[in-house]
Formats: C-alpha cells, sequence, structure tokens
C-alpha cells in the first residue's frame, strides 16, 4: 500500500503514545494530523518530529470530550490533507482514584476523556472514513488486573472496548476495520506519574519480559493495524502487554 497519498488522524498525539504512534506512522509515509487537548508546544514538537524526517503533518487542537471540538478537528483534518483513512483515537487521561463517593469528579472527568472522547472520535471516523479505512481506539491490559484505585480507568476503557465490537458491526460491509490496541504498562508520563520507583519495578516484574513496555512498542502494533497486512483483523483487542495479562 502506497501510504503518500494517504492521512492519519492520531489524537492524544503531543506525547507519550500517542506521539510515538504519530511519529511511526508519518516514518511510514502517511500525511499526520496531530490532535492535542492544550499543549501546544509538544504538539508541534511531534510535528517537527515527523517533518524532520520528511513527512508532513499539521497539529490541531481539541478536547476530545467536546462533541464540537472533535467536529472541528475533522474538518480541519479534511482541509489539510483531504480524505482521512486513519484515525487512533489515544488521547485519554488516567486519575488514580478509589471507588468512594468523595472520588466522583475524578470518575467523571476520566469517563467524560476516554468513554464519551473515544465514542465521539470513534463516531466521527465512522462518518468521514471509505472502503479500506483503520480506525483504532486504546484501551489497556490493566483490566485484567483489578489493581485498586484503578475503578473509574478499568471502566472506561472497558466501555472502549465495547464500543470498538460494536461499531465493527455497525461497519459492515463497509470495508473499514476496527480494533483497539490494549497497553501493559508502558513508561509513559502518564503511567510513571505519582509512583515511586519501588512500585515501577514491582509493576515491571509482573510481564514474563520483566520490564515496562515502550512507546515503540505499541507505535508498533498501531503501524500493523493500519496498514496492508491488517485488512483482515477486525473487532479485536490486541493485548500488547509482554504477557503482562
Amino acid at each position: 500500500m502506497n501510504t503518500a497519498s494517504k492521512t492519519a488522524l492520531v489524537t492524544g498525539a503531543s506525547g507519550g503514545i500517542g506521539r510515538a504512534i504519530a511519529q511511526r506512522l508519518g516514518a511510514d509515509g502517511f500525511n499526520v494530523v496531530v490532535g492535542y487537548a492544550g499543549n501546544a508546544a509538544k504538539a508541534e514538537a511531534t510535528v517537527q518530529a515527523i517533518v524532520e524526517v520528511g513527512g508532513k503533518a499539521v497539529a490541531v487542537q481539541a478536547d476530545v470530550a467536546d462533541a464540537a471540538a472533535v467536529t472541528r478537528l475533522f474538518d480541519q483534518a479534511n482541509a489539510s490533507f483531504g480524505d482521512l483513512h486513519v484515525v487512533v483515537n489515544s488521547a485519554g487521561s488516567m486519575p488514580m482514584a478509589r471507588i468512594e463517593p468523595g472520588n466522583v469528579a475524578a470518575f467523571d472527568q476520566v469517563i467524560a476523556t476516554n468513554l464519551r472522547g473515544s465514542f465521539l472520535v470513534l463516531g466521527e471516523a465512522a462518518k468521514r472514513l471509505g472502503e479500506g479505512g483503520r480506525i483504532i481506539a486504546v484501551s489497556t491490559s490493566v483490566i485484567a488486573k483489578n489493581f485498586p484505585a484503578y475503578g473509574p480507568y478499568i471502566a472506561s476503557k472497558l466501555g472502549v472496548e465495547g464500543l470498538v465490537r460494536v461499531l465493527a458491526n455497525e461497519l459492515r460491509g463497509r470495508g473499514i476495520t476496527v480494533n483497539a490496541i490494549a497497553p501493559g504498562p508502558v513508561a509513559t508520563e502518564l503511567f510513571l506519574n505519582g509512583k515511586s520507583e519501588e512500585t515501577i519495578a514491582q509493576i515491571a516484574k509482573l510481564s514474563p519480559m520483566e520490564r515496562l513496555g515502550e512507546v515503540d512498542d505499541i507505535a508498533g502494533v498501531a503501524s500493523f493495524l493500519a496498514g496492508p497486512d491488517a485488512g483482515w483483523v477486525n473487532a479485536q483487542i490486541v493485548r500488547a502487554n509482554g504477557g503482562f495479562a
């Protein structure tokens, strides 16, 4: 597949897994729309990293929980590069909050970003993509572990996996695949924030690989799902976790 004239939109692409996916797709030859929530400088750094290796990219700000903002994001993507071929929704948040009444604000926030945001981005992608399109969401392998304080996050990502499977069926006959990547623990700012070195070391040991994932481990899976060899992979949750779960 010649990706030189194809375009990928990646949300949450100003850092972490989203940035790695955006850069990998840029290296694969896609024009890349770098979606970001608030840090324009980091988003521009992603754009520059793609441009420096010969790719084309633009940064577009949007809160994925805001329906009007998501529509504008897709409109600007179309205006920049024409038709979209791949949409990756990597935007997300991961507050640690136990299941207690006092933590309902954290619950509402993560549901808004992770679940409502996925609903809006996946829905807009379904409207805009054509034959051969690829829709990729990001879930998590921590679903299988049920760690304390992960309740809101796990609830949001279980919802994302449900949306992926349903949307694949709703797009029946259109030649568009819908899948999710469920990373294990990955050494990103989102994961490392607030954790002690001891905790990080303990979590790293949970995988038979005995290490944390790297962002490029996940970007490689996204590249596969976005590419020609994944045309028969649909409605799947790819647990890229080194055997963590």
